[in-house]
Order: C-alpha cells, then structure tokens, then sequence
C-alpha cells in the first residue's frame, strides 16, 4: 500500500507525489498512455488548480475545499465486501451494476468482462493491459489536455475507473448501473477515470450514481470520456447525492459522429461542492444532444453547472433545460455556452436556465451563452430566477390545499419537468420518491445507504394529482 501524509491539496503537494510515484502511475500505460500523463502533468504544473480569477471559475471558490487535509493512495485500499457496499439497487431496475470503491474497480469475479455480444465491461486499469488499441484509440482524445487543469491533473494521476466498450450494431440487452461509493475512515482525495466507447449503431442506457456511505470529507476529481461512433445511441443519467463535506469534480466529455444521438440528466440531491463540466462536441452532421439538469440545494451546499456545446458539423440538434430549487444559503451557477461554427450550417440550439429561490440568502448566477458563427441557424437562450409564484400558491390555498402542502406540491412540478424526461419508468418513479423526500427535507445521508433505494416503509405520497393542476 503506497499512501502520502495526510496534507492540504496544493500544486506544489500534487507535483512531488508525481514526481515521486510516476513509475507506480504508468506500470500499467501503453506507451501513448505514458506520454499523455507526462505531458498532462506539465500542463498542471503550469496552470496550477483553477481560482476564482479565472473567468470559468469566478462563482466558484475551491479554496477551502483544498484547504482540508486529505490522503492519496496509489493502491486501492482494504475493501469491504462487494456485496456490502452495493446491495443497494432501486425497486425492480434490472441493470448490469459495475462498482467502484474509493476511486478503483470492485468485483467479486474477474477485473474484466467480455459478453458473448462483444461487450466488454470492467476495470480502465485492466482495459490498458487487455485492449490496449482501444485505449491508444480513444483514451485522451475527448478531454483535451492543456484546455482544463483539472482534467490535466486527473490525466496525470488516474490509474483505474470503469471502462465500457459496446460494438458496432449492438444494442445493450439491459441498463448498466455505475456505482462510485466513498467509503473510507480518513479524508481522501481521489481520481479515478471512466472510459465509454459505443461503436456504430450500437445502443447503451447508462446510469451512473455518485454515493458516499459517511459524513466523512472527500475530494473527487473525475474525467468520463465518452464517444459515439456513426448513428450510435446513449441514454445517460447521473445522480449525485453525497454528504455535505464531499467535493465532487465531475468532467464529461461527449463527442458524437455522424447522427449520433444523446440523452443525458444530471440529477443532483445533495453534495457540498459540486461542480459539472459537460462538453459536448458534434464532431458529424446531422446529431443530436438533449441535455437536462436539475438541482435542490440547502444549507450551504454549492452547485456549479457549466455545459458547453461545440456545433462543428451541420445539420445538428442541441437543447438544454436545467432547473434548480435552492433554499437557506445554498449557492448556485449556470454557465451555458453553445458555439456554432461558420460552417455548421442548419443548426438548432436551445438553452434554459430555471431557478426557485426559498430564501433571501439563497442565490444563483445564471450566464446562457450563444456564440454564433453561421447564418441559417435557430438558437435561443432564456434565463429565470424567482420565488414560487404567489398566485399559484392563493390559487391552490382557495381551493382547501394548506401552504405546506401548496408550497411542495408547486416545487415538485417544477423539479418533475425534468424527471419526466427519465425514459426508463423504474428509475424515473424512483427519482420522484426521493425529490418528494428531499424536498421535505427527509433525505440525507444515513449509515446504511445514501440513496435510500431500497423500498421506503412510508412512500412519500402526496393527496392531490398535480398533474391536473
């Protein structure tokens, strides 16, 4: 077992454990892999970790995130028993359940699987050794380095995550579930790095979750790659709910071929700090990007959103719509930014940005952006931040509905514009269960299981169909 003292995260911290334990990071790298990380690590060093000078980080301060003292292990830690950590699953969801523990791959079987269909799923670590012209291909092809000094940072260091591979013309038979858990005594601070190739044609739902199982601090900093190959589909969900001392960095990079289709929703309950980089390149005519967030914060708790969509190629379709309920001292930013190429052509973009506030201390900043360089193109941009409406709110009073119940009823049809679009029915009635719980202020973090997936001995029901409202 490798590990470091327990320090605060400076650049000058990240670059002697570099220097020190390089040989133990790329003992696994193709040799492109070795080259990337080196020239990553440069990179790093040069920019150093992102401050609020910076105009993409001006909303958001991680200096007192950093400021906590963390270990970093080079190995995986002792792990509990995989069937422990990830008994959890949601009421009659069948999915394929990939685990991750404190940054590395958990099984109970082998490292690596390869289905009779061609898929391969399981450990990047293993994925390096075994398909290293799949690696060599793809890996550090989406998440430029040089352009973002956290993703340089994962680069340098990651040494495992999830790697899955669908090939051309295959349809997934059922959803894969990922499961990253924080579970450790200590402070940790961890990168881990997700791979996901769909080849052409090829059909995949992801659903991807972000657990911690204590109230313990921990800095996550996560880099998914993700490529879709000529007329390749994924439906691609992300649900974070972490204690109130986790930090979560959370980079995905999406670049779609010819007629590629993705459907993405970031669903986030709980967490400290959380930012999502969401980039988005159509890189082939005639694609498709739906992308939905949603966001219910309190206390203290901070959200940064920041989409960026590249329209390259003509004849492609981006929208977004994110909506956030925030309450007490909770803190929020939206940064949308579309950029239409001179040569991208038929463009359709459209970008949303809702928000409740609860409270007087409660804020957002709200930045849409178009950047445009074509000329037949349809973009549009909105943005709204308000408190409930007091007219719905004496419409619903008149008819015998008390202010509580008022109150939930018009913020869960605000959140459930969003989890309406979840396409798989399971997931979506449970995601309805648990913003009713999460926004009376019933679920958080427990000893047994963050996400409370399991069937809850009183469903949260509530007395009027809000549909008919």
């Amino acid at each position: 077992m490798i590990s470091d003292v327990k320090e605060i995260i400076t650049k000058e911290r990240m670059t002697g454990l570099f220097e020190k334990n390089r040989e133990v990071i790329v003992k696994n790298d193709p040799t492109m892999v070795t080259r990337l990380r080196d020239t990553a690590f440069e990179s790093f060093a040069g920019l150093g970790f992102p401050t609020t000078k910076l105009e993409a980080w001006k909303n958001t301060d991680l200096k007192e995130w950093l400021g906590k003292p963390y270990d970093y292990y080079f190995e995986p830690l002792p792990g509990m028993d995989v069937q422990e950590v990830f008994r959890c699953n949601i009421p009659h969801l069948d999915t394929a359940i990939i685990g991750q523990l404190n940054g590395w791959y958990v099984s109970k079987d082998v490292p690596l699987i390869k289905l009779g269909n061609g898929m391969i799923l399981g450990s990047l670590a293993e994925a390096f050794k075994a398909y290293p012209e799949l690696i060599e291909k793809h890996f550090g092809r989406y998440a430029i380095t040089g352009k973002n000094s956290l993703t340089d940072l994962n680069t340098a260091f990651a040494q495992d995550g999830i790697f899955i591979y669908v090939p051309d013309g295959v349809h997934s038979p059922k959803p894969i579930q990922l499961i990253n858990v924080i579970h450790h005594d200590e402070n940790l601070f961890l990168q881990s790095r997700n791979l996901i190739l769909l080849g052409k044609n090829a059909r995949l739902s992801l659903v991807h979750c972000d657990d911690s199982y204590n109230h313990q601090a921990s800095f996550s900093n996560i880099v998914t790659e993700v490529h879709l190959d000529e007329g390749a589909f994924l439906d691609h969900y992300k649900l974070q709910n972490l204690n109130n001392n986790s930090t979560l960095i959370s980079n995905t990079d999406f670049q779609l071929e010819k007629g590629a289709e993705l459907a993405s929703t970031f669903i986030t309950l709980n967490g400290g700090m959380l930012r999502n980089n969401t980039n988005v390149l159509f890189n082939g005519p005639d694609g498709t990007a739906n992308i939905h967030g949603l966001y219910l914060m309190d206390r203290k708790q901070h959200i940064d959103n920041h989409v960026f969509v590249d329209h390259l190629a003509p004849g492609c379709i981006s929208k977004e719509m994110f909506k956030g309920i925030l309450d007490e001292n909770a803190s929020g930013v939206f940064n949308g930014h579309v950029l239409v190429r001179k040569d991208a052509q038929k463009t359709n973009a459209y970008q949303s940005n809702r928000n409740i506030l609860l409270t007087d201390t409660a804020k957002v900043n709200s930045k849409p952006f178009l950047e445009i360089y074509a000329d037949d193109v349809k973009c549009s941009h909105g943005s709204t931040t308000g408190q409930l409406d007091t007219e719905a709110m004496f419409y619903l009073m008149q008819r015998g509905i008390g202010p509580e119940s008022a109150r939930m009823l018009l913020m869960f049809a605000f959140a459930n514009e969003i989890v309406g679009k979840i396409a798989i029915p399971e997931l979506r009635h449970r995601i309805e269960d648990m913003i009713k719980k999460r926004l009376q202020g019933e679920l958080q973090i427990c000893e047994q299981c963050v996400l409370h997936c399991s069937t809850p001995e009183h469903p949260m029901e509530f007395d009027i169909d809000i549909s008919k409202i």
